[in-house]
């Protein structure tokens, strides 16, 4: 592991990690472990924060938010995506969901060493279903117990578009092709709809690397879809993370192609009638919350449900609080 060392963001530190040679044939992987400040030893909670496809941390204000309620923020960008891709990556490509199970334990170490602090895990689209999928894992291998609460910002819990794509043959198809044609792209980058109302040099509020996070968007592959498609049948049969959760959401999805007022207004990458379908599988005490014109990412929304969307957390956050004390 290296030191840490002056993230790309201001006031920020990064930290690597090797994780050693892919199974997937890309070259060595590491993973980058983001901090906010200086470390905090008082500190009684902290965040790790993960990230989801065409993703890495960049949201500032997001940790600014949680950071002046006391939090202690961290994210990690995982192997093959942001500060983590090398080159000869294909990015953000895996076969596998748990394979970031390693990672992720990491920076868990990483962020309660010398601590007591409880961590609250965050997850946004596929990165919610990666953090659901490992804390499940977790609490059946009974790991030990830092970690304390889940928020879920949109997470990826079923394949959005017409039915046949989830039907039993083309499930079949996929599992066989993901398998042997893995690096196969089956969708391509977009015009960047979403995309271009979240960058200020189009029609959004925030500024990040779009070589890291283009506004259409990096190629699916078969073999990664495979992964997605094979985690999502898991939560389906039911999870338990083992901790409360909070499932933010839009209470609507639109479609890309719509004009640039409706995609500001919804969510236009995943169905969230899905959501709100498959949020009860992921067990233990669970608040849904869909939030009225937020996007895809919530905290990325217009001025108005961003603010719904981080009152809605901080309420979360208070009961939360409050039921640890409970516990405690």
């Amino acid at each position: 592991m290296s030191g840490w060392q002056p993230d790309v963001l201001s006031g920020y530190w990064q930290t690597t990690f090797a994780l050693g040679p892919d199974p997937d044939g890309e070259g060595d992987l590491e993973a980058t472990l983001v901090r906010r400040g200086p470390a905090d030893p008082a500190a009684r909670r902290a965040v790790l924060m993960v990230h989801g496809f065409t993703d890495y941390f960049f949201n500032t204000e997001f940790a600014d938010h949680l950071a002046a309620r006391g939090i202690a923020c961290y994210a990690i960008d995982l192997h093959k995506c942001g500060r983590s891709h090398r080159d000869g990556q294909t990015p953000h490509f895996t076969t596998d969901l748990a394979r970031y199970d390693t990672e992720l334990e990491r920076a868990l170490g990483l962020i309660v060493e010398g601590t007591s602090a409880e961590v609250l895990v965050y997850g946004h689209s596929a990165g919610g279903l990666v953090v659901t999928l490992w804390l499940d894992r977790r609490r059946r291998t009974r790991a030990a117990p830092v970690v304390s609460g889940l928020v879920l910002n949109s997470p990826w819990f079923d394949l959005q578009g017409p039915a046949i794509l989830r039907s039993p043959p083309t499930t079949a198809a996929l599992r066989t092709l993901g398998r042997w044609r893995s690096h196969a792209v089956v969708r391509r980058p977009s015009t960047g709809g979403y995309g271009t109302t979240l960058h200020r040099d189009y029609a959004g509020d925030f500024d990040y690397d779009l070589t890291w996070k283009p506004v259409g968007g990096f190629p699916v592959t078969l073999g990664w879809i495979r992964a997605i498609r094979r985690g999502q049948a898991q939560l389906h049969r039911g999870l338990d993370v083992g901790v409360p959760n909070l499932i933010l959401r839009s209470d609507r999805s639109v479609r890309e192609v719509a004009n640039p007022e409706l995609i500001q207004r919804g969510d236009a990458v995943l169905d969230v009638a899905q959501i709100a379908r498959w949020a009860g599988c992921v067990g233990n005490r669970t608040t849904v919350v869909p939030v009225v014109d937020a996007k895809h990412d919530v905290f990325l929304s217009l001025t108005g449900p961003r603010r719904a969307a981080y009152r809605e957390l901080d309420r979360w956050l208070d009961w939360h609080a409050e039921e640890g004390e409970t516990r405690g």
